[in-house]
């Protein structure tokens, strides 16, 4: 259900569309390719010159291949539209230094620490923030969630999900923990 109309008069001045696409390749590996583009509205005044409305202030892309163990094996990023051409995009070669990563064992610490503030690129590294679970959402489309025989790892992952509650008693009953059974800490 899309948010309720505004009751008050208002004129859209930003866009921001993120794209993430997750792809299984022929030698067994995960592709995500994700995509960040801003539009504004209006012609916007940029100190490198001004963008006509519709016509993107960032267009940018990565794609990260992963293993089914979330092991980053090849990273890519590319800039079509950047607000200081032959400036910004020469950080797309940095992004190499996630190759050997995990995206679930501290992935986001180290995108922070190895690529943070100026070390990379403000919008690059956020789209690569929320790659994780769009990497998870790809790879568990290739498997049943209840045939583990270990506990899936989304349970505990949100308050939905926590193993105490009557959503896992429900389609977890595996999993489900008593809550009243508990021993106190």
């Amino acid at each position: 259900m899309p948010l309720p109309t505004s009751p008050i008069s208002r004129r859209r001045l930003h866009e921001r569309r993120i794209i993430y696409e997750g792809f299984q390749r022929a030698d067994g590996l995960i592709d995500i390719d994700a995509h960040l583009v801003d539009v504004k509205d209006h012609a916007h005044e940029l100190i490198t010159g001004t963008r006509p409305a519709g016509h993107a202030v960032h267009d940018m892309w990565v794609r990260v291949t992963i293993d089914s163990r979330f092991v980053i094996h090849a990273i890519e990023a590319r800039m079509d539209s950047m607000p200081y051409p032959d400036a910004c995009d020469r950080i797309e070669p940095a992004y190499a230094c996630l190759k050997g990563a995990n995206l679930l064992h501290g992935f986001r610490k180290r995108l922070r620490d190895d690529l943070g503030s100026v070390r990379g690129c403000t919008h690059l590294t956020e789209l690569l923030g929320a790659l994780p679970t769009a990497a998870v959402q790809t790879l568990a489309s290739l498997k049943r969630e209840d045939d583990a025989s270990r506990k899936p790892r989304h349970l505990d992952g949100c308050h939905a999900l926590e193993t105490t509650t009557d959503t896992v008693r429900r389609y977890y009953p595996k999993w489900y923990r008593d809550p009243t059974l508990e021993e106190p800490a």
